[in-house]
């Protein structure tokens, strides 16, 4: 990711609606997947500034890891986790812990070897433990934004549940969301390539506050079907998925 994008990031993500939102859902989802007592071990793969840290630090002891040494450095800076620097697949530095859950936060649209980074990070993961993952949905909402932080794809259910499964997980829940909001996503897709002069880190600006509470409402609404009910489309993925014993098959 750029470093503007990621100095960006960092000052709107405690205020932004697509954070906030973000932020009820992943809380829902880690609420049914480790209960409410606040002693799991926690790994964030790829924390960027630590946005999500505080949140995580609320279901137990956090440790991250993070490449971009900016970004790791102002995520060590909360003091709410153990950041180390790491890559995937063949870079953790956690070799010899294993946690309870394990949180790849948008990361793995950023790795060419998505199915190994899910393999490495599967290894860490304790007997019962738990894998969380997001990433953005459909290689068809493509802008600008994904060329400036990255990526190198976007996913689909079937295509994310392949490289879960491949790695050696067993996957408990998948699930579109972002789906309220769906179709603001395709117009401002239909926009970034109509207009390619325009800001492509216009989405990151936070409006006026009525709408950006209405927009973080809507978005955090979708914390009462997930992790429950799967939902037909959005703009990202969540999955939650399991070690399985399996092999790694490879690519």
């Amino acid at each position: 990711m750029q470093s503007d994008v990621y100095e960006l990031a960092r000052a709107v993500e405690n205020d932004h609606w697509w954070f906030r939102g973000r932020r009820a859902v992943l809380r829902a989802a880690l609420t049914a997947t480790l209960g409410r007592s606040a002693s799991a071990s926690i790994l964030e793969v790829g924390c960027g500034n630590g946005g999500n840290l505080p949140l995580l630090r609320e279901f137990g002891q956090v440790w991250a890891v993070e490449s971009d040494a900016q970004a790791h450095d102002a995520a060590s800076a909360r003091g709410v986790a153990t950041v180390q620097p790491g890559t995937l697949p063949d870079g953790l530095p956690v070799a010899n812990r294993r946690f309870d859950l394990i949180a790849l936060l948008d990361v793995l649209e950023h790795i060419e070897a998505d199915r190994e980074a899910i393999r490495a990070v599967r290894e860490r993961l304790a007997p019962a433990g738990a894998l969380l993952v997001t990433v953005p949905a459909y290689n068809w909402l493509w802008t600008r934004h994904d060329d400036l932080s990255h990526h190198l794809r976007r996913y689909t259910r079937r295509s994310l549940t392949t490289v879960l499964t491949k790695a050696g997980c067993t996957v408990d829940y998948i699930s579109y969301f972002n789906t309220a909001l769906f179709p603001l996503a395709v117009v401002r897709t239909v926009l970034d390539r109509a207009a390619p002069s325009s800001d492509p880190l216009a989405p990151l600006t936070i409006p006026p506050s009525p709408i950006n509470t209405a927009l973080a409402a809507t978005f955090g609404a979708e914390r009462l079907f997930i992790p429950r009910l799967p939902l037909p489309f959005g703009v990202s993925l969540l999955a939650i998925a399991r070690r399985d014993g399996r092999p790694f098959e490879g690519r």
